[in-house]
């Protein structure tokens, strides 16, 4: 991520804390309706742990609310967020995004929403670093290594993604041109079976979230060349950033977002923020986070807007950089 990036460590910004305080005690539930929450991203996924790690956090803090989580992957992520911009504007439905709502209006021709005038951004709430991954068979051992490996041997090396056009291809693509070489591109459809396929050497090396690579690692399956963002990880203290390792232009890491439809009162904005600026900063919660290398951070709405339109662009240069063509 850009030097100016707000995510450079795992602490939670400094809010206003005595309104925020004297907001979650006022909090109360909504006449007894839940908060649906949509979750565009798949069960188990680093974006879903996350919010899930919160859950009763968010109940206590909104007041005894009930909260109702719904998994609606599909299109990355596109699927769950057009159920959110089609709900109504009453503080009843959130959902929490990730890095592929800002990257989907460059890499699809036409989206059934406008990702920044359709919603009502919440709180970035936090996310998780990434790291670049080799299968043991490849002969290399940190960054340099592997630049000069795909030199040596050009487009004989491929690299694994979650899907054309996601964070981890874009996030490969942000290597691969920092180190001035070009591998295959595998795309999967998510996650799961693009870390299966690394696992077999089916494919060479990819990007992958930390939480995601750290039992793989552990046990030898997998072979860490760098964290892709700014910092070293707490687990993984002798694992350099692969900046460290001579590509500074290299830093990108993920993030979550919490956005409600577009045109939510202001009671209702302040109370959802409020709430869900309580629940992640819940001692327990940030624990688990610390456990898992995450980050928290809890930023205001207007923040959080300007963030989101400032990752579009970012991502916008890197989808034309990187040449991405939809399948």
């Amino acid at each position: 991520m850009h030097s100016s990036h707000p995510f450079r460590r795992r602490t939670l910004l400094a809010l206003a804390g005595a309104s925020l305080g004297a907001a979650a005690l006022g909090v109360r539930a909504q006449n007894g309706t839940p908060l649906r929450v949509i979750l565009p991203v798949g069960a188990g996924s680093g974006a879903d742990t996350i919010v899930r790690s919160a859950q009763t956090a968010l109940v206590r803090s909104l007041g005894g609310q009930p909260v109702v989580m719904e998994n609606l992957p599909g299109a990355g992520g596109i699927t769950g967020t057009q159920m959110l911009v089609k709900a109504p504007a009453d503080g009843n439905t959130i959902a929490f995004i990730s890095n592929n709502h800002a990257v989907n209006p460059s890499v699809f021709k036409k989206l059934p929403y406008d990702s920044l005038a359709d919603i009502t951004p919440l709180s970035i709430v936090g996310g998780s670093p990434f790291v670049l991954v080799v299968h043991p068979k490849v002969a290399a051992r940190n960054a340099r290594e592997l630049q000069a490996l795909m030199k040596a041997r050009p487009g004989d090396l491929n690299y694994a993604s979650s899907g054309n056009g996601t964070i981890f291809h874009l996030a490969a693509e942000v290597f691969l041109d920092a180190a001035g070489t070009t591998a295959r591109h595998i795309p999967y459809k998510g996650v799961g079976q693009m870390v299966v396929d690394l696992l077999s050497g089916q494919v060479d090396f990819g990007v992958i979230a930390v939480g995601t690579a750290q039992a793989h690692l552990k046990s030898g399956a997998l072979r860490a060349i760098g964290i892709m963002g700014r910092e070293r990880v707490a687990s993984l203290p002798d694992v350099p950033t692969v900046a460290e390792q001579g590509f500074p232009g290299v830093d990108i890491a993920g993030w979550v977002a919490a956005i409600g439809p577009k045109g939510m009162p202001p009671a209702q904005v302040r109370r959802l923020h409020d709430g869900i600026a309580t629940a992640f900063a819940d001692p327990e919660v940030k624990a688990g986070f610390a456990r898992r290398d995450e980050y928290t951070v809890l930023n205001s709405p207007e923040a959080a807007a300007q963030f989101l339109r400032s990752e579009q662009e970012r991502f916008a240069r890197l989808v034309k950089k990187a040449n991405v063509v939809l399948e």
